[in-house]
């Protein structure tokens, strides 16, 4: 099997910066979860200072991060993300996918007669295209998705969960999204089935619902008052027979 080397992809107030450095990822990947000290991203490289200090220069010159004073000892410097992860690029294209899936795509584009799944499969073409040459979108997916479940929620807000879900299942229902089911409510696991998203997708041995988990993060975020974590732990995408994710309230 053929190594693949994952580049990430940033936007900055300038425009858009793509990763090749491991190093530079792993810094950038690391402040996304909070501002660091330089002794901190030393450690956590496991690079000298000299080249930490490079990487950091970079980063500073490309609008990535910020470095300012440590307010504890303002000697000391610390240092936080001043952009938007985007994605990756995988540098290999996957050839092993199917091309016959996005033929099957392609020929059906015009066959139905239905604006809707007109839409739906060539969104799917799209997907499949963007999967073959390496390049990931999810976080862009998961930011379109919590925006959209943010409009949702206020036409299926119920401070009863039990109403909530029966009015998200046949949102999902009516919209053609697939079909929901609730595996338990402790924890929250609700099971989709013939998933729009990533129904039609080839197996890339990974999950590829970022779109309705932001969806589904933005709306039980709102019933629990406070942020949810989704994990998708079942997908078709993976070879699995349905789509599951599992909701649970942050601490």
């Amino acid at each position: 099997m053929k190594r693949r080397h994952n580049f990430t992809i940033f936007s900055t107030e300038t425009g858009i910066e793509v990763i090749e450095s491991p190093v530079k990822s792993l810094i950038l990947s690391e402040l996304k979860k909070g501002e660091l000290s330089f002794q901190d991203i030393v450690r956590i490289t496991g690079r000298s200072k000299s080249t930490v200090s490079k990487h950091l220069s970079d980063l500073r010159r490309m609008g990535l991060i910020v470095e300012m004073p440590d307010p504890e000892d303002r000697r000391r410097k610390r240092f936080g993300i001043n952009s938007r992860y985007l994605g990756k690029l995988t540098r290999n294209r996957m050839d092993e996918l199917d091309e016959q899936k996005t033929e099957f795509l392609a020929e059906h584009l015009t066959g139905r007669g239905d604006p809707l799944e007109f839409f739906r499969l060539m969104f799917h073409v799209l997907r499949v295209e963007l999967i073959k040459e390496g390049i990931n979108i999810d976080p862009v997916l998961h930011e379109a998705g919590r925006r959209i479940g943010q409009v949702i929620y206020q036409g299926i807000a119920s401070e009863d969960l039990e109403d909530l879900l029966e009015n998200l299942r046949r949102f999902w229902m009516i919209n053609r999204l697939g079909v929901l089911e609730v595996e338990s409510t402790e924890p929250l696991v609700i099971r989709a089935y013939d998933c729009f998203e990533c129904g039609l997708l080839p197996q890339i041995g990974e999950s590829a619902c970022a779109l309705d988990s932001g969806i589904l993060e933005a709306v039980f975020s709102h019933y629990f008052k406070g942020e949810v974590l989704v994990e998708e732990t079942e997908c078709y995408a993976r070879g699995d027979g349905r789509c599951s994710f599992r909701i649970v309230p942050e601490s």
